[in-house]
């Protein structure tokens, strides 16, 4: 096959700015690997190979490459590739500040209706005063007790409440919303009919988070499948400060291809004692082409200033503007949301 076919000078594109970026040199080499299997190849035999799905038959062609390989034959440039254009030439501190400065609300929010230290009229001002135009209110399930989660009642009382306060406060706009806690079953806590009215889904695992490696994976791409899923909170429920406490283990390629197929968003927890995801997964994130939402978790009006910390993560990790949903108005975000 001719050295200039479309995938091949796609992957040594790959190649030439991952070095550029000073990114692992294992990653570097993957793609310039990829390219020269290509360039060994005939055009027929890359084409049926694209067709039956067997690329990554091919000793050095991984799921990435062999993605980018076949949107670069489609005509197409690569979204990997795209990625990395998108930050060239352009330091991390300015591309986080570019990506703060696009992001119109956050995803993740919490009042003392649950386990939050202040009423939602105060988070919503706080939001407002940042120069959100909305922010989503979403307090934790039932099940989540320590942190006071809301029964359905409770929830319908909450509902009723922010509607009022949309009223005072538009055109600011708060996002109806929870953090349903996925249940060990991979099933959400929380009536489907209700989570249904809500603007915004977060799910997320508070419970059991040492279960086995296997189980974990099913549990996570159970709820990542259920219709009425958005955002997948905090992945591995890691904390990185005091005694700390490590990752939930499950298959991070598994999760983030469901993420992508089901259109759900992966959190970027910009929380200091989460940071969650951890950047390789981050990583392994945006190259499997999903959305994300970067959001603060906040319990208290003075946390919401923490998405810069997940901006400046999303920059080092190359990840583009346009995968990330609270970019999106929010008519344009409920939209997205309300897909199923």
């Amino acid at each position: 096959m001719p050295r200039d076919a479309p995938a091949v000078t796609a992957l040594r594109r790959i190649a030439f700015l991952l070095e550029l970026a000073q990114e692992p040199t294992y990653r570097v080499r993957a793609f310039r690997r990829a390219a020269d299997l290509v360039s060994a190849l005939t055009a027929d035999e890359l084409e049926w190979r694209i067709r039956d799905g067997s690329l990554q038959q091919l000793p050095g062609i991984g799921a990435v490459t062999a993605l980018a390989i076949i949107e670069a034959q489609r005509g197409e440039a690569p979204v990997y590739l795209r990625r990395l254009e998108s930050t060239d030439g352009r330091s991390v501190a300015d591309f986080a500040a570019a990506l703060r400065a696009a992001l119109r609300g956050d995803c993740h929010t919490h009042s003392d209706w649950s386990d939050g230290g202040s009423s939602i009229l105060e988070m919503a001002e706080a939001a407002r005063s940042l120069g959100h135009e909305y922010v989503a209110l979403t307090d934790h399930s039932p099940r989540l007790s320590v942190a006071r989660g809301l029964s359905a009642e409770r929830l319908r009382q909450q509902l009723e409440e922010v509607a009022r306060l949309n009223v005072r406060l538009a055109p600011f706009r708060i996002l109806t919303g929870i953090e349903v806690d996925i249940n060990e079953d991979g099933s959400l806590d929380q009536e489907d009919s209700l989570l249904e009215s809500l603007d915004i889904v977060v799910a997320s695992v508070h419970s059991k988070l040492r279960m086995p490696r296997e189980q974990m994976t099913e549990r996570m791409m159970t709820a990542v499948a259920h219709p009425l899923t958005n955002v997948l909170g905090h992945c591995t429920g890691r904390i990185v400060v005091g005694r700390g406490r490590p990752e939930s283990q499950f298959d991070a390629e598994d999760v983030f291809a469901a993420c992508r197929r089901f259109d759900v968003a992966v959190e970027i927890n910009s929380r200091p004692e989460r940071l969650d995801p951890p950047k390789r997964l981050l990583r392994l994130a945006v190259e499997a082409g999903c959305r994300f939402a970067i959001d603060t978790d906040a319990h208290a009006p003075e946390q919401l200033d923490w998405q810069m910390v997940g901006c400046e993560r999303a920059a080092a990790c190359g990840l583009a503007a346009d995968t990330v949903i609270n970019t999106l108005s929010a008519t344009n975000l409920v939209a997205w949301a309300d897909r199923a």
